[in-house]
């Protein structure tokens, strides 16, 4: 019984909900970085960063969505102030954005 519950427990610590790529992971590793549009953009273009970027995105389009209509404005504007915000806070070390010329730059702490 004793070696079914270690079984289990490796199947559970083993599932890709485990091991799925988080979004601070992601900023740290340089894979994702934030836009002037409010959403994330894939720096790297392997299936599991993509696949985050798709979640976040999603998500962030809900909640612009849901802002905007308690605020009478487009998505989009709420999308823009967001993203000037969100480009503010990636000051930490390491973590990209993209800049109005389209261009990928690390933020300086």
């Amino acid at each position: 019984m004793k070696q079914m519950k270690s079984i289990a427990l490796c199947l559970l610590l083993l599932s890709p909900a485990a091991m799925a790529l988080t979004l601070d992971e992601a900023r740290q590793q340089g894979r994702v970085g934030e836009t002037l549009s409010g959403y994330i953009s894939a720096r790297a273009q392997d299936s599991e960063t993509q696949a985050l970027v798709e979640r976040i995105n999603q998500g962030r389009q809900q909640q612009y969505q849901a802002l905007a209509q308690r605020n009478n404005t487009t998505v989009a504007e709420v999308g823009r102030i967001a993203g000037q915000k969100l480009i503010e806070r990636a000051a930490a070390a390491g973590q990209y954005v993209r800049g109005i010329n389209g261009q990928w730059m690390k933020k300086d702490p």
